[in-house]
């Protein structure tokens, strides 16, 4: 018999192609509350038919914190936990029974493992942990996008690693509402260093790159801002911009600070290696993937770049040896990069080449 009452809350607008595998995925809940903010398919049908109590409402203006809390708003006042996922994220089988034997009478938050991207071959690119199960109570999202959950009383969270959400997003869909909604995020708390962060990001997304220089700075400088693993990735994408207005100069002293913030993390070292690669300096772009290559931990964050840990480090190597003339040793790391992606087929060319070369 359960010893809690736990239930899923979601809400969604014109995700039918998710719901039967969201419902299975869910199943073991006992009872799963979706507010559907206007679909114009078959979302609120199917998720209907398949057992979940559905609630139709517009959100106008929008903003994911209201819809959110009108959706926790559904779930009944004596639910034990609550358990926030999108329609396109998948529960690994067996997660109530791990939820229920790690949660305790005065627990109110969970953190699990969470797989936000995966590679071409199915393993997890972008992976870190997540903590959107919480206690009926005391909980409310703030922020109109990139919503957080805040709490008004102490938490007590439990680090459950075993349970495992992965993310399966719909490429198609737009997020044009978001770079909106983050400026009013900011206007709103312009303190807030997570979200100073995120728009200096979507200003890059959409080619406005001097506002996201001026933006990034101001959330180098906020109080709040001392987060290493954010602060670096402000640089590196600070770098990106000046690199895509052509000055390269300022890119290189950006990702010279992103160095010295996270000497930890591959990321400032792969993106200046890049660029000295793309400079045509390939002894230099060798000196920084080598640096990279020889950092071993990936810390599970969202700040991680996919490009760090795969094949991408290993292609770069093998081009530049190929440059330098340094044939076998530019066959040797093409061999690691086809490990990593081996239908590649400007790799597989790349080999018939330089074995060519070698042959002759």
């Amino acid at each position: 018999m359960s010893k809690y009452k736990v239930c899923v809350y979601a809400i969604a607008k014109n995700e039918e192609k998710f719901v039967e595998r969201f419902m299975n995925s869910v199943k073991e809940a006992d009872a799963v509350y979706v507010l559907d903010t206007g679909s114009e398919d078959d979302t609120a049908l199917k998720l209907k038919q398949l057992g979940a109590i559905v609630k139709t409402e517009i959100i106008k203006p929008w903003r994911f914190d209201v819809a959110r809390n009108k959706a926790l708003e559904m779930v009944p006042e004596d639910t034990d936990i609550c358990v926030s996922i999108d329609l396109d994220e998948v529960f690994e089988a067996g997660w109530r029974e791990k939820l229920e034997k790690a949660w305790k009478l005065n627990t109110n938050r969970a953190t699990y493992n969470y797989n936000w991207s995966f590679d071409d071959y199915g393993n997890p690119a972008v992976n870190f942990y997540l903590n959107q199960i919480h206690s009926r109570k005391h909980y409310k999202w703030t922020h109109p996008v990139h919503e957080v959950l805040s709490c008004d009383i102490p938490e007590n969270n439990v680090m459950i690693p075993e349970i495992t959400l992965n993310h399966y997003p719909d490429r198609n869909k737009s997020r044009s509402s978001y770079l909106p909604l983050l400026e009013l995020s900011v206007k709103e708390d312009p303190e807030d260093d997570r979200n100073m962060h995120y728009l200096g990001r979507e200003y890059m997304y959409y080619g406005k790159y001097e506002k996201c220089i001026d933006t990034l700075i101001k959330h180098l400088q906020l109080k709040k801002a001392t987060w290493k693993d954010e602060r670096s990735a402000s640089m590196r994408f600070i770098a990106r911009s000046y690199k895509s207005l052509g000055r390269l100069d300022e890119a290189r002293l950006w990702l010279s600070k992103a160095k010295k913030e996270t000497p930890y993390l591959r990321e400032p070292y792969v993106e200046s290696g890049i660029l000295e690669y793309d400079d045509g300096k390939y002894e230099d772009a060798i000196r920084d993937f080598m640096i990279a290559l020889n950092i071993k931990n990936k810390y599970k964050n969202y700040i991680n770049e996919p490009f760090c840990y795969d094949g991408t480090v290993y292609d770069y190597l093998s081009i530049c040896k190929y440059n330098l003339g340094m044939y076998a040793e530019s066959l040797y790391y093409l061999d690691i990069a086809l490990k990593h992606d081996p239908k590649n087929e400007r790799l597989i060319n790349n080999k018939k080449i330089i074995e060519k070369i070698l042959n002759d």
